[in-house]
Parts: structure tokens; sequence; C-alpha cells
């Protein structure tokens, strides 16, 4: 999608249709909405009202201009009521209002910036409305063989914006572009299916990213594995046929010497279970179990695209689940990279053992904080619900940064205590410990297992089994992979300046 700023005013800009936004139930119309009213002759309100519009969240109409502006349609969205503003509620007017426009044809539009008196800045405003529009209209047709012209593309956006914010606006455009495009790229690993996303492939997808990019990949196969003494992650990979691989993303925007940020996604290229086979209801979703790994080699891409003045490591262990003859049983025992011992309860549990092996990996580079992110478990969603993502961090520095981005990019995340106690549920008669410790507490007793593997660097861990995958899609998130932890990542990153200082987690 192409896209460029005028300074033009809405009412005055010629394109197939312009969009402007208003709030609920003011008196008044502000921003670019008045602009309209005025060339409508003080009718837009009234007009609006007939449509059954009052400005909601969510809620489009979509007027003819009857040739009082140059534009033939004129796209109001609502952004609720003033008080409860949120840069996410463009996001979600946009791209619901530029999806609407290209279901009835149309492939190019005028967007107003000028919301009225708020307090997010023009830039603010700018991005939310990028992201909105990049987001809104993905979709993943690659497999699709029917009609070309029933999926046209969208082909241009002009934002419409003053000439004094107009560097501004540009500046911000191009980081919102960057980090949806990112957003994207994470949406079609997640959503391509497991027979063309092997672990191999994922891998070469990050190499393929890399291409241009200030961006160092590894990808360690078995042997190499096997000589590091990975081996909690060898035991999920030996059920497959197809090869795991170690992905190492190197970033270098920082001074020689300054300590990176290292990510850590789980990359399942597809999970059945293992030999505790999960139930076949649903299962066909379980190629997204690598959409952690998809959100930190998506992170890494966007932090190379902004440029960012830090060092960052992504580190993805990638591997099938399957119940292959040389697959891993319920009672094994493996000795993780740590030298730390795990008996096998569940072969399911999966995630946590790959993770272990990454984030002790993961230390070699002597982070400045560690942050994994995974679809890790059932638990969490049951918890939490769809949306939301769980966070449990041994460093309350690192949580407030993840709790700020979370509230900004609304990519939203609620914090977990690691009550302690509930450690004891992870005790093994023959091993240094579990790799599950039932049911009840799940994704605490998750968090846990894996702060054992953390060691003493400030570390989080992000939960996102509920939010990585949608099956019923929102304004700007489809059905399928969502690229979830992706702009909450990067907003991290964007703040970050430096260290947080360790101190104690959340209370229990």
């Amino acid at each position: 999608m192409d896209w460029m700023v005028k300074t033009q005013a809405p009412e005055k800009v010629k394109a197939p249709a312009v969009l402007v936004a208003v709030f609920e139930g003011t008196a008044a119309l502000e921003g670019d909405a008045a602009g309209i009213d005025a060339a409508l002759e003080g009718t837009l309100k009234e007009r609006l009202a007939g449509e059954g519009f009052k400005g909601k969240p969510r809620e489009v109409a979509l007027l003819d201009s009857r040739g009082t502006v140059p534009s033939p349609r004129i796209a109001v969205f609502g952004l609720g009521k003033k008080k409860e503003f949120h840069t996410d509620r463009v996001r979600e007017g946009v791209a619901k209002t530029l999806r609407l426009l290209r279901d009835r044809g149309v492939a190019s539009a005028a967007v107003s910036l000028d919301v009225g008196a708020v307090s997010a800045s023009p830039g603010e405003i700018a991005e939310a409305t990028m992201e909105g529009a990049f987001l809104g209209l993905y979709r993943f047709d690659r497999f699709k063989t029917g009609d070309e012209e029933a999926r046209k593309e969208w082909t241009r956006l002009v934002f419409l914006g003053t000439r004094k914010e107009k560097t501004k606006i540009e500046e911000a455009l191009k980081r919102a572009e960057a980090v949806s495009k990112a957003v994207l790229f994470a949406r079609d690993l997640v959503c391509t299916p497991a027979n063309g996303m092997y672990p191999k492939d994922l891998a070469a997808a990050a190499t393929d990213m890399a291409e241009g990019r200030p961006l160092k990949v590894t990808a360690l196969d078995e042997k190499a594995l096997e000589e590091l003494g990975m081996n909690a992650f060898l035991s999920v990979a030996r059920g497959s046929d197809q090869p795991p691989r170690l992905i190492v993303v190197e970033y270098r925007g920082g001074g020689a010497k300054e300590k990176p940020v290292v990510l850590v996604g789980k990359g399942i290229t597809f999970d059945s279970g293992g030999i505790s086979l999960k139930p076949a209801d649903r299962m066909h979703e379980m190629k997204g179990d690598m959409a952690g790994g998809a959100a930190v080699l998506a992170a890494i891409r966007a932090a190379a695209d902004l440029g960012l003045p830090l060092n960052l490591v992504a580190v993805v262990p990638a591997t099938e689940n399957l119940p292959g003859g040389r697959a891993t049983r319920p009672g094994d025992v493996v000795k993780s990279l740590s030298g730390k011992t795990i008996e096998i309860i569940n072969t399911d549990a999966e995630g946590r053992l790959l993770l272990a092996d990454a984030l002790t990996y993961a230390g070699k580079f002597e982070p400045a904080a560690l942050i994994d992110t995974a679809t890790l478990t059932g638990a969490c969603v049951v918890a939490l619900g769809p949306d939301v993502a769980g966070l449990f961090a041994n460093d309350r520095g690192l949580a407030e940064k993840i709790l700020k981005a979370s509230e900004k990019t609304a990519e939203t995340v609620w914090e977990l205590p690691l009550h302690k106690s509930y450690g004891e549920r992870l005790k093994s008669d023959v091993a240094d410990m579990k790799n599950t410790g039932g049911r009840e507490g799940g994704a605490i007793t998750a968090a846990l297992f894996l702060e054992r593997f953390a060691g003493n660097f400030p570390w989080a861990h992000l939960d996102i089994a509920g939010p990585a995958f949608s099956t019923k899609g929102r304004p700007y998130v489809p059905k399928g992979g969502t690229g979830f932890a992706v702009r909450l990542l990067v907003e991290v990153l964007r703040s970050w300046k430096a260290a947080p200082k360790t101190s104690s987690g959340p209370k229990a």
C-alpha cells in the first residue's frame, strides 16, 4: 500500500472516500469533522443520526457527499466518549472503515488525523491510524485460488495533517509502517500451515528476513544441539522426522560493551501433544504454537528497521512435537543444558522444556534483561480469556516497562504472581523437578518452572496462549495468527534506556 501526507482539509481533498472521526455524546463536532460539517451546511450530525450512528467505538457510517465536497464518499467512524479516549479507538475505527470500503470496491482513501483536542499527539494519532490501516487490511489468502478481482488489494492511503506537523507525522508514519510490517511478517509465519513451516523453514524465514538488514542469523542443527547438551529441547524434537533448529538472531545497535536485551520465543511449529496426545478438536490451530517465536523474530526485525540504539538478541528453539517411535515418554528423565534434571510427566507440557534450554543458552549473552514469549498454557487462557496475555516477572522495573507498553499499544497483559509455594508442586521423586505441577494454577507453575532457568538476570515471561491465535477476529485483528506481542515488545525496546535494576517480583 502506497501512502503520502497532504496538508489539505478533508472537505477540500479529492479521493474515492474521505475518513473523519467523531466522539459520542458531544454537543459540537471537533477536529476535521467540524470542517466536513461546515461543508454540509451544518447537517452532518443530522445525517449521521438518520443512519442510527451515535459515535460509539467500532461504529461506522458511509455517507454520499452529494457533491458538497470533492470526495464522493464521507466515511465517519466513532471514537466513543471523549473522556475514555485511547488511540486504540483510532486503530479500530480506521481498520473497520477501510475494510468496509474495500468490501464495496474502494481501494484508495484519504483519512483525517485531526480528531479534536485529545491528550495524544498528532504523531501518536498518525501511528495508530497507520497501524489500523495495515493491520486491519491484512488477509492471509496465499492458498486461495478463487477470483483474484474479488480479493482486490488496497492501493493508496492519503493522510491529512497540518503543514506545521507534517514532518513529525511523516516520521511517525514511517515508524508505524515498519512495526506494522513486522506484525504482518509474524502473522504470515503463524498462519502458514505446518507442512509449509517446518523448523528448517522457520530458520530460512529468519535468514531471509535478515537480508538487507543489520542482523546476524545463526541456526544450530541437531548435532550442534547435542554437543551443547540441550537435551530438554531435544527430548521434544525426537518424535518428529523433521530436525530441530535453534535460531539465533543478533542486532547490534548499541555500544560494543553494552549488554543486550534477549528475547526468547517458543517455536513449536506443530504441537500434537506428543505421546500425551491432544484431542482432535481444534488441533489444526496448533500450527500457531510457534507464535512466540514469530513475535520475537518480528520484534528484532522492527528494531533493525527502526535503528533502535540498543543491542538485541532473539533466540527461538524450533521443533515439532509429535508421537513418533523415538518420542519421549511420560516418566522419562532428561538432563537440561543447565545441568538440572527434569522428569517429564506430560509430553504436552513441552514448551517449557524448549524454553528451559533456550533461557540457559541466552544466559551466555550476559543479558541486561530476558523476556520470553510463548503460547505456553491453556491454564492462562482459562484464567484471563482469549484476549489477555499473562505476565510474570522476577524484576519490578522490567514488569513496569512491559505494563506501560501494554497500556500504550492496547496489547493487553495482566500480571500474575510467581507464588513461590506453588513451586512445591514441581517436586519430583526421581529428578530435580517435574515438567508440570498439575492443572490448578497451571500458568503459575509453568512460569515458576521457567524462572529456574532464567539465572540471576532480570526476567519476564509472557504467556500469550490466548491472544496469539484468534477464532473470531476483531477490527484490526483477523482470524488466525494475530501477531500479538510484536508491537508490545517493540514499544518496550523503543522506551529502553538502561537495564532495569534487579528487584523482587510481585508478591503473592
